[in-house]
């Protein structure tokens, strides 16, 4: 697996070219044998025939996707579970499965139901951007990015080691997880900053418009998610989200009871608590490269 033509020789099809799949598209043009892809969306389909993300491209599963030798579901949660259930009829041959999806729990419980012809791995790359379409998509987004990878207890070592090189041949660096640790980990990480960012969003008057700057965009970037892919990921995380968004709460009630009684000592203490550990974040990041 270490070899650098590696997936020279494989055929890839990626189901769902919006920002990850199609970013993952023309991160591995040039390294694999071929890629093909399936999109319901006509004007994704012309777009990525039009600036050459993939080789070829259809509405349905073509009659030829049992020539691929990797699957890569590249949609949102739901959708993916659902592709999980369809993917025997359209694959009749032996594939490698990895998904893209962004909460494991389910989508791991729906793989053990493939057939044993497929050997599955769960995966998650933590980038990204507000914007979700082929659109944004660049090959590059997936540098330096941890890409969380989630094994079956039946994926093979084979199937982990083309896991691992799919991630660094796109730039990021692979973090094995199990789908339970994952889940609680990208509530904190990735969902809530998502339901804060939203709801920040949504309480501030129009009329302070006029002096919005750099602190409100970058703190409210991501309130325009996708909507659809991030109501799939609240659904299928439902406990981690709830988990992080109580801690959340009694936060936010702690610093309101603070200023509400004018405790500017306590307050201060909060607040430098936030900053530390957000500085303990910085400093494990550089330290320990994850």
């Amino acid at each position: 697996m270490s070899e650098p033509g590696f997936f020279s020789h494989t055929k890839v099809c990626i189901f769902g070219l919006g920002l990850m799949g199609a970013s993952l598209a023309l991160a591995l043009r040039g390294k694999c044998a071929n890629i093909c892809a399936v999109d319901p969306d006509t004007k994704t389909r012309e777009l990525a025939i039009a600036w050459n993300v993939v080789d070829r491209i259809s509405e349905y599963p073509p009659v030829n996707i049992s020539e691929a030798d990797l699957v890569i579901l590249a949609a949102p949660v739901n959708a993916i579970i659902g592709l999980i259930t369809d993917l025997p009829k359209f694959h009749q041959g032996q594939a490698f499965v990895i998904d893209l999806g962004s909460t494991k729990k389910k989508i791991i419980e729906a793989m053990e139901r493939l057939p044993s012809r497929f050997d599955p791995l769960g995966g998650h790359p933590m980038c990204g951007k507000e914007r979700g379409s082929i659109q944004y998509a660049e090959a590059s987004l997936f540098k330096e990015a941890p890409f969380a990878l989630t094994a079956l207890p039946r994926t093979s070592q084979y199937a982990r080691s083309v896991g691992e090189k799919l991630a660094l041949i796109v730039g990021a660096h692979p973090v094995w997880l199990d789908p339970e640790t994952h889940d609680r980990w990208v509530a904190a990480s990735s969902h809530l900053p998502y339901i804060v960012a939203n709801s920040l969003a949504a309480v501030t008057p129009l009329e302070v418009a006029p002096m919005i700057s750099t602190g409100f965009r970058s703190s409210t970037r991501l309130s325009v998610s996708n909507q659809k892919m991030m109501i799939d990921i609240i659904e299928t995380n439902r406990e981690n989200v709830l988990s992080s968004l109580g801690l959340y709460l009694q936060q936010l009630n702690n610093i309101y009871a603070k200023i509400d009684a004018g405790d500017i000592v306590a307050l201060k203490a909060l607040l430098e608590q936030g900053a530390q550990r957000y500085d303990a974040f910085l400093s494990k990041h550089a330290g320990e490269d994850i």
